[in-house]
């Protein structure tokens, strides 16, 4: 084993987490310089280091851009028809005050599916509000629930975009990720979001913030929106990308395949399934309820500004893979962690979780856990079931212990009203015990399918 390529990424680890930390440099310029620091220390030329830029950058847009840009037209036109609101509305009416915990749990799950986390949380942060002032309960017992669905969803299941750029890197079937993803997320939510938050609520009481008495943001639209539609929308692509994943897995092996099964794999894949769901969101959300073509593209406009920070994120991280695999560094990083004889799935839990707890990032933690592990697994034969298990390991590991590095630490800390202390005892507490449920659970999956 060469132990200075050991050093070399090493090296590149440093200084990606040094730019960060230290110099505050944006994630996507970050890692383009470590990515070349590797390159250069290994003793690449420079037309190399230069050719595999953009090599490692376009193999991973010429998917990640596409969906990613689509998820995020799509989930803009639910936030602004007010789609997002009828769903949780539908939610509370059926499991009912008393059971609203279980309720807004699970609208954080079904919502986060579309729309980002941070702009989830906002729009749906005033029935919280609501419903603390009506039953007097500590805050924390229905937001907890909320932000624990939220974020379950946001990490696990395509079409957001830290499990589709994951995905890709590793190269991973989407619809693997979102059925193994549904299996993870639904006991991580009830466990870490209702039975944590009715224990935390116990210890932290906290009313809603004398500054929030009044304002929201992002306010929808209040159309009269039929519900159908709206559960239809949120739901079709991830079914449609389901029946392409089982429909190869069927016709994997035949040479002639039936007409109407290329078809259908054709509408399947995630490029056919969101640009179909897109373009109904835009009708049946849009259009229907007298938005204009103008005011459409504006907000698909305006939704692809935070896709475009993620997609070049994603990208500087193919980058930083390719680099890896090209010097050398990564084949020998393969083998050094193979030696430890833990299962892929934990190491790439460990990996990510270390790398969210140093710099904060979950989208930069998965990323760079992905372009970490993918010389790994190019070194094991592994089926489509166990590499989107590391993908959700990955999410696991990036999701775990948000703390005052972490942007979502301090959304959630200003619009709940907490103090750091309790933002810790909560916030910080819930990831961590999403983080664990999953990766036992990811775990026990794991098992189950090498029996």
């Amino acid at each position: 084993m060469d132990n200075s390529l050991l050093l070399v990424f090493l090296a590149g680890i440093s200084i990606l987490l040094i730019l960060i930390l230290v110099f505050k440099v944006h994630a996507f310029i970050s890692l383009l310089i470590a990515s070349i620091s590797i390159g250069l220390l290994a003793g690449m030329p420079f037309s190399l280091i230069i050719e595999n830029i953009g090599t490692g950058m376009g193999n991973t847009l010429s998917f990640v851009a596409v969906v990613v840009g689509l998820g995020a037209i799509f989930g803009a036109i639910l936030e602004h028809s007010g789609a997002t609101s009828k769903l949780s509305d539908f939610m509370l009416s059926k499991f009912g005050l008393k059971r609203s915990a279980w309720a807004l749990g699970f609208s954080g799950f079904l919502i986060a599916i579309p729309v980002f986390f941070d702009v989830a949380f906002i729009i749906l942060v005033p029935v919280v509000y609501a419903l603390q002032k009506k039953t007097g309960k500590s805050l924390l017992y229905f937001a907890i629930p909320l932000l624990a669905g939220l974020a379950v969803t946001h990490a696990f299941i395509p079409p957001t975009p830290g499990p589709i750029a994951v995905a890709d890197i590793i190269g991973a079937d989407l619809g693997w990720v979102i059925i193994f993803g549904f299996i993870t997320a639904i006991p991580t939510t009830v466990i870490a979001g209702i039975f944590f938050g009715k224990f935390i609520s116990n210890k932290i009481y906290v009313a809603v913030p004398k500054e929030m008495q009044v304002q929201t943001e992002h306010q929808a639209k209040a159309y009269n929106l039929q519900l159908f539609p709206v559960f239809l929308i949120i739901l079709l692509p991830l079914l449609l990308i389901i029946l392409n994943t089982v429909l190869n897995s069927i016709y994997n092996n035949t040479e002639a395949k039936p007409l109407w099964v290329d078809a259908l794999t054709f509408i399947g894949h995630p490029f056919s399934a969101l640009s179909i769901s897109t373009l109904l969101a835009m009708y049946l959300l849009g259009l229907r309820y007298g938005v204009s073509r103008q005011e459409l593209q504006s907000l698909s406009t305006k939704a692809l500004g935070p896709a475009g920070i993620i997609i070049l994120i994603t990208g500087a991280g193919g980058v930083f893979k390719q680099m890896l695999i090209e010097t050398g560094a990564g084949i020998m990083l393969a083998e050094k962690i193979a030696s430890y004889t833990l299962a892929p799935t934990l190491i790439a839990f460990i990996i990510a979780l270390l790398i969210r707890l140093l710099q904060g990032s979950a989208t930069v933690a998965m990323i760079t856990a992905a372009g970490m592990m993918a010389p790994l697994i190019s070194t094991l034969e592994l089926n489509s079931q166990e590499l989107a298990l590391i993908v959700l390991s990955i999410a696991a590991g990036s999701s775990g212990f948000s703390h005052v590095n972490d942007s979502g630490f301090w959304l959630v800390n200003r619009y709940l009203g907490l103090t750091e202390a309790q933002t810790l005892k909560s916030w910080t507490m819930m990831t961590g015990l999403l983080a664990i449920a999953a990766i036992l659970i990811i775990s026990l999956m794991s098992l189950l399918i090498n029996i």
